[in-house]
């Protein structure tokens, strides 16, 4: 395939979203004339968009399908009603031209230098072997296969071995607290247990067979039991068969087994909500709109078959623990046949001696040519003062992602800048957000649009996405409430355990019936790019102005002396609120008048003197969940009142060292407030 008609904006392969409208011209006559135009289509034509999909990626399935939508509302959807599919069929059609070019499926690293390559023959040669093991111990379909399993290779093939038995696979870090992961899996009751009994991070050897032997003793639904022993554990785990021979089989019946045909809507895997005001919700996605979704969102993340001339030798690579759903998202790179490159460990080493370059230095080392991580990740590399073009060969880079949170436009003017220096002036930025509810993107990237810094460039192919006003009205160029207008594929089947329906009723669709509520703050731009606000539960209301804290934030910590912030708007008895600013000091500065002089003077100057604080309180840290969200909501409710108890689960935070000093400083607040009102 020639380079003939590549975007100006970004060099190399042909975009995959210009193949995709190209094929649209050629095989259903659909001329657009631009991106709006599409997006515009896409989700006023439903059915005819997600059929293109279909056929486009020429998805297959030993029976017909009724309709692409036949019950249009949501929740309740139902998509392709009599289809049969496999994700991990989708992955290993792959196989045989991929090791005929000689591309990887899995490049693994750690955090320690050592590497790992998984072939595509391996990769489905070693689940395969672990499929027919589950199979032995009474695992089939339906069933629930948890694993407590770091960024590996053996927790991709665990998730491949379930998909091909129609068991269900759910998966928890091995950073969360014992009790984080049993508030999950007591919910879903698994049937197996897959666990490692140590880990090395940032820096450190962690024992884990303690943790492990709590979490099976805990859990009476199990039946099977493998551990992986990663040589940092301290005890044996008694009971359990050893991973390496699970997936060790290599006979005729590895060589014959074929992942089963499954109904569309079959569930996949099981994801969860963060946990922190209560119990996790476990999010069930079906194999069928897990697939759809991914398929379409390669047009967003540009990604192709690693072994196609027109992206040969693409190797994905996203950051991320196996706790956040961008770790599913990564893995989603092998539907579309491209080389997924993973990191287990630290994005900068050891908490005393940080790094922030390791995680570019393991992309040069690997020849990764698309890097995401949170955006925290890259504002940590601006503060650090990380110079790209000291750590190798980072030129094969040709996009980078970002998610989580928003990225300060400042940091990705920075990155580009970094980027040109190395002589590609035309990197291109592909910001997405969507979320675990959805394991896809809602807002996404397009590489033939125009840079746009600090913003998300345009909406998803085939997701209804509008911003309301408090009325429930559509808005542009002002800041509403996310919602979705339509189904969309990949919207879960339902909870796990919520029988009636109620608990996802109550989380997405309480608002207005029949609408997908998503819980953040949204600006839509003349233009279609978007911003992200914040989380609309956490914003700052003052006399009337909205602002989300994310744009607090980008103010606040572009100042050299802020290392990190958080804000809380405090209500009072009697209607009025204080704005607490808690301020985490870089090295070698300290919260003081001048810095809440500089802290004032950029939120007035960037925002509105209404959101300068009106208080600036030096913290030690700031609370953050294990995907990388400041815990704006739980705070405020701390100092309303709450008991820490019902307010906050220590063990889905990933800083849960700060959380005493934060229940103190709420204590303190309440009783000098209680003391004012009785002097009063």
């Amino acid at each position: 395939m020639s380079d003939a008609g590549t975007s100006a904006i970004v060099s190399g392969p042909i975009p995959q979203i210009r193949l995709f409208t190209d094929w649209l011209d050629a095989n259903r006559n659909l001329q657009f004339g631009d991106y709006e135009e599409l997006w515009a289509w896409s989700v006023a034509e439903l059915e005819a968009f997600w059929q293109s999909v279909w056929d486009y990626f020429e998805l297959q399935s030993p029976t017909p399908f009724d309709s692409v939508l036949g019950q249009k509302t949501m929740p309740g959807a139902r998509w392709f009603a009599g289809a049969e599919v496999n994700y991990a069929q989708q992955v290993f059609r792959h196989v045989d031209l991929a090791e005929a070019a000689g591309q990887p499926a899995i490049v693994a690293e750690n955090e320690r230098g050592e590497t790992a390559e998984l072939s595509w023959p391996e990769l489905r040669r070693q689940s395969a072997s672990l499929a027919l093991e589950l199979r032995r111990h009474g695992i089939g379909r339906g069933d629930r296969v948890a694993a407590y399993l770091p960024n590996i290779p053996a927790a991709v093939v665990g998730l491949l071995a379930c998909a091909s038995l129609g068991a269900i696979w759910t998966l928890c870090s091995p950073d969360m607290g014992t009790n984080a992961v049993l508030d999950r899996l007591r919910q879903t009751e698994p049937k197996a247990l897959i666990a490692v009994d140590g880990v090395f991070y940032a820096g450190k050897a962690m024992d884990r067979s303690v943790a492990v032997a709590e979490i099976r003793r805990q859990l009476p639904s199990i039946e099977a039991f493998f551990i992986l022993v990663s040589g940092f554990g301290d005890t044996d785990v008694p009971g359990a068969v050893a991973f390496g021979e699970a997936i060790g089989r290599d006979d005729a019946a590895v060589d014959a087994f074929e992942p089963e045909w499954l109904a569309f809507d079959h569930p996949l895997w099981i994801l969860y909500s963060s946990g922190t005001t209560g119990l996790p919700k476990p999010i069930v996605h079906g194999h069928g709109g897990i697939i759809l979704a991914t398929c379409a969102g390669q047009h967003h993340f540009d990604l192709g078959a690693s072994y196609s001339p027109n992206n040969f030798g693409d190797r994905f690579h996203w950051y991320s623990a196996t706790g956040w759903v961008m770790w599913n998202v990564q893995v989603g790179g092998l539907l579309s046949g491209t080389t997924i490159c993973l990191f287990d460990g630290s994005p900068s080493g050891p908490k005393t001696d940080p790094d922030w370059s390791r995680l570019w230095a393991f992309a040069a080392r690997n020849r990764v040519t698309w890097f995401g991580a949170g955006a925290a990740f890259f504002t940590s590399c601006e503060k650090a003062g990380v110079d790209l073009a000291q750590i190798g060969n980072l030129e094969k880079i040709r996009a980078l992602g970002s998610t989580g949170s928003p990225l300060p436009p400042d940091v990705q003017r920075w990155g580009t800048a970094q980027f040109a220096a190395l002589g590609r002036p035309d990197i291109w930025w592909c910001n997405v957000s969507g979320g675990t509810e959805i394991a896809a993107a809602f807002m996404a990237g397009n590489p033939e649009l125009a840079d746009t810094p600090g913003r998300l460039q345009c909406r998803h192919l085939g997701a209804a996405i509008e911003a309301w006003d408090e009325q429930g009205r559509p808005v542009i160029g002002e800041v509403g409430e996310l919602v979705c207008t339509r189904p969309f594929p990949s919207m879960p089947l339902y909870f796990w355990g919520d029988d009636d329906g109620s608990r996802y009723q109550e989380s997405y669709f309480a608002d207005w019936p029949g609408i997908w509520r998503h819980g953040d703050w949204l600006t839509i731009g003349v233009d279609g790019s978007c911003t992200i606000s914040g989380r609309s539960d956490a914003t700052i209301n003052r006399h009337g102005l909205r602002m989300g804290t994310a744009e607090i934030y980008s103010a606040v910590e572009r100042l050299p002396g802020v290392a990190d912030s958080m804000m809380i708007d405090v209500e009072g008895e009697t209607g009025d609120s204080v704005l607490l600013l808690f301020v985490v000091a870089a090295e070698g500065h300290r919260v003081d008048a001048s810095m809440e002089a500089a802290v004032a003077s950029a939120i007035r100057g960037s925002l509105s003197p209404r959101f300068v604080p009106d208080r600036l309180i030096a913290a030690p840290g700031i609370p953050y969940t294990l995907s990388g969200k400041k815990q704006e909501l739980p705070i405020k409710r701390l100092y309303a009142g709450w008991p820490a108890a019902k307010v906050i689960n220590a063990d889905a935070i990933a800083t849960p060292e700060v959380l005493p000093w934060y229940i103190e400083q709420a204590r303190l607040w309440r009783c000098e407030a209680a003391a004012e009102t009785t002097r009063a």
